[in-house]
């Protein structure tokens, strides 16, 4: 995808693109402006013909939008169906090393000296932070992208 392509998917555009990535099957105009909280069903039309030239949803038969490709947009990735913040899915890696710091410190606690425990410490309190950090920025950047739906 260009930048002019990705300036396009924007605002409005992007609430839409949104919501039929969300649905998972074919909408029409008029369920797209009731799902994205449009005016009419002619701006959903226009948004939608937009997305269609740029390659992102198709047209079946019916006249009815399905989603055809998945668009690039800062900041977010893919898992199967869903677009989730980056920074949730760096919130779960550091939840995963967290999780498995703590296992070894329980496991070597009862034969390590202060020194071990006092390093354990601060190495769970930094990816404790690491990952709330990125949970939270995660959130925040979910809650941004919910508001245009």
């Amino acid at each position: 995808m260009t930048n002019a392509q990705t300036r396009e998917i924007e605002g409005i555009t992007l609430s839409v693109y949104l919501y039929v990535a969300k649905k998972g099957r074919p909408v029409g105009p008029r369920d797209v402006m009731k799902g994205a909280n449009l005016s009419s069903p002619s701006v959903a039309y226009r948004h939608l013909e937009k997305l269609e030239d740029l390659g992102f949803v198709g047209k079946n038969e019916y006249g009815e939008y399905f989603m055809k490709g998945k668009a690039r947009l800062r900041g977010y990735i893919w898992i199967g169906k869903r677009m989730i913040p980056k920074m949730m899915a760096y919130s779960v890696l550091f939840m995963i090393i967290l999780m498995i710091e703590l296992i070894v410190f329980f496991l070597h606690y009862p034969v390590e000296d202060f020194k071990f425990a006092v390093f354990f410490f601060l190495l769970t309190l930094i990816t404790g932070s690491a990952m709330g950090v990125f949970f939270i920025e995660g959130l925040l950047l979910r809650r941004r992208v919910a508001t245009l739906i």
